[in-house]
């Protein structure tokens, strides 16, 4: 099993047992999965093209293409846990966990499922994956100083800094999930994806199309701007992203962008790539949850561009009622999702 996959069944397994929701109890033809995923088994296409050019195809593991295709992690969750309603994967670059959970709330929504095992996965870190990102200039090259590299919305920004692993939820319809008595964490009440339609890697510069994702999330989730108590952003400390993030957030939400309260937890775990929004979603859940927002690490100097308030450096508590999460990707792929507390 590819490491991607790995950290994928590993994290379907902490979220059932952490729903106390027992899946083989359940009707299989009710259960689905739809994960996000970037690159698939990089890894193991790695190693597969190093034992055939030093001792031929032939010697290749067998396991090759079931380890390297994208859709194996959701794959391998529906195998492990018997999930038979459905089984699907996103692919939209640094998009593809957050669209993920938004496309598993609206299959639930629509009556076809009961449960989605939703989210993303990544296993990347590879010397293809680093060169790749390296000789297109988008990582931070604070090597001196690592723990300082990843710094959204810092003026001083460079690059943002890879990791890898999976952040996976269990999404219920109320009904199901009241039937069965669960603790419900949070409502996801919105959903909004778009399309840049410029450029093969950078964003959109007047950030039109991050406007019309949050729009579009906020619209269905039946929200004005003003309602949102904290934005979990994209913010992945590279020049042009938290510029076009910041100046999309001032377009749709006006005066009140210079009070909502906005961070980036990839300041402090890097960027997960495809699997970044599922973990950021956990994270967006959890602050609702705790009413504590997390901090902007490494905010220190300040952006003219970047001129929001990131919540620098200090976690902060407040009461949060309405999370939005942004999640945007190469080729133009912008996702967001509304989550809010659950009141009864």
């Amino acid at each position: 099993m590819a490491r991607f996959s790995q950290f994928a069944v590993a994290a379907a397994k902490m979220a059932f047992d952490d729903a106390r929701l027992d899946p083989s109890t359940e009707e299989a033809e009710r259960l689905g999965v739809l994960l996000g995923n970037g690159i698939g088994g990089l890894p193991d296409t790695e190693e597969g093209c190093r034992i055939m050019v030093a001792k031929g195809g032939m010697r290749m593991t067998p396991f090759f293409m079931p380890m390297v295709l994208p859709n194996m992690a959701a794959s391998q969750v529906s195998l492990q846990f018997g999930l038979k309603g459905y089984s699907s994967t996103v692919i939209t670059a640094c998009a593809a966990a957050t669209q993920a959970i938004g496309e598993a709330a609206e299959a639930i929504r629509r009556g076809a499922l009961d449960v989605m095992v939703s989210g993303g996965t990544e296993g990347a870190i590879t010397e293809l994956g680093l060169a790749g990102f390296c000789v297109m200039r988008a990582l931070s090259t604070r090597n001196d100083d690592p723990t300082k590299a990843s710094r959204p919305f810092d003026a001083q920004r460079d690059g943002f800094v890879p990791s890898e692993g999976a952040g996976i939820l269990i999404l219920e319809s109320l009904d199901h999930a009241q039937k069965r008595g669960a603790t419900i964490l949070a409502e996801v009440v919105g959903y909004g994806a778009s399309a840049d339609a410029f450029h093969i890697v950078a964003p959109d510069a007047d950030g039109s199309g991050a406007v019309l994702a949050m729009k579009r999330a906020l619209d269905e989730a039946g929200l004005s701007s003003s309602e949102v108590d904290y934005i979990n952003a994209h913010g992945t400390s590279t020049p042009l992203n938290d510029a076009t993030e910041s100046l999309a957030i001032k377009r749709l939400f006006g005066d009140y962008a210079y009070k909502v309260p906005i961070s980036s937890n990839k300041s402090m775990i890097g960027h997960l790539l495809g699997a970044a929004g599922g973990v950021e979603a956990i994270a967006s859940v959890k602050t609702i949850m705790e009413g504590i927002i997390p901090p902007t690490s490494n905010y220190e100097n300040a952006d003219p561009a970047c001129d929001l308030d990131y919540v620098p450096n200090v976690a902060r508590r407040k009461e949060v009622r309405v999370v939005l999460s942004n999640s945007f990707g190469f080729g133009g792929q912008n996702a967001c999702l509304v989550f809010r507390k659950f009141e009864g």
